[in-house]
Order: C-alpha cells, then sequence, then structure tokens
C-alpha cells in the first residue's frame, strides 16, 4: 500500500496540535517504519513544510532543517527529489538564504547551470 503524505499530515505528526489526528499520523509512521506501508511526499510538499514551521509555528531554523533532514531520511518515504532536497538542506543551513533558493541553486548546479537570469535584470 503506497499513502501520500501531504503537509497538514506532516503538521500534525510534528507539532501534535490535535491529538487524535497526531495519533493517526503516528501510526501510518509506524506502518511505515515497519515496511507494511510505503509513503510518499514531494518536493512542494516539503517546501510548504519548511514555510509554514517558519512562519506560522515559528520554529527556529535550525530545528526545521533538523525535522526535516529526519523526515528526508525515514526509511520507505519516497520523495522523487530527496537527493536534491538533502543537498539544499545542507546549503540552506549554511547560509543566510531561502529554502527555495537553497533549493534551486541545487538544481542549477544538477544541471550544469551556473548564470540566473533574475526579473530585476530583465526589466532594466
Amino acid at each position: 500500500m503506497k499513502t501520500f503524505f501531504g503537509t497538514n499530515i506532516f503538521l500534525r505528526y510534528l507539532t501534535k496540535d490535535d491529538p487524535s489526528k497526531y495519533e493517526k499520523c503516528k501510526d501510518i509512521c509506524r506502518k511505515a517504519l515497519e515496511g507494511k506501508v510505503t509513503l510518499a511526499t514531494s518536493g512542494i510538499v516539503v517546501a510548504e513544510l519548511i514555510w509554514t514551521l517558519l512562519s506560522y509555528y515559528r520554529v527556529p531554523k535550525a530545528d526545521v532543517i533538523e525535522l526535516i533532514s529526519i523526515i528526508v531520511r525515514t526509511e520507505n518515504l519516497y520523495i522523487p527529489d530527496k537527493d536534491i532536497i538533502t543537498d539544499a538542506l545542507v546549503l540552506y543551513s549554511r547560509k543566510n538564504i531561502d529554502y527555495i533558493d537553497a533549493y534551486n541553486a541545487v538544481c542549477m548546479k544538477c544541471q550544469g547551470l551556473n548564470e540566473i537570469i533574475l526579473m530585476t535584470r530583465i526589466l532594466m
């Protein structure tokens, strides 16, 4: 059985802000760790999760990076761009940049690109 984990599922699990939903999420995670189910998510979910933890829940950046790193390393969790996310988290932790900028920088590197055109350059 494959189950897609959206942002809200991760948030309920990480924040425990709704005890009944937390227990359901915990049960699914336990089944995944036992190999009974395979979970899947996307890079967009990871980005939204980072943004929400930082902005809405006010979780410190270092804690967010640690939580997301644990999620990305979870066995039986399929994320199509897991390697890019992993490298982006490292870059994000080392530089004073947004996660999305770190993700895009890693994507550029993977594609052999070394120049980026910003809107300000296009408009001038």
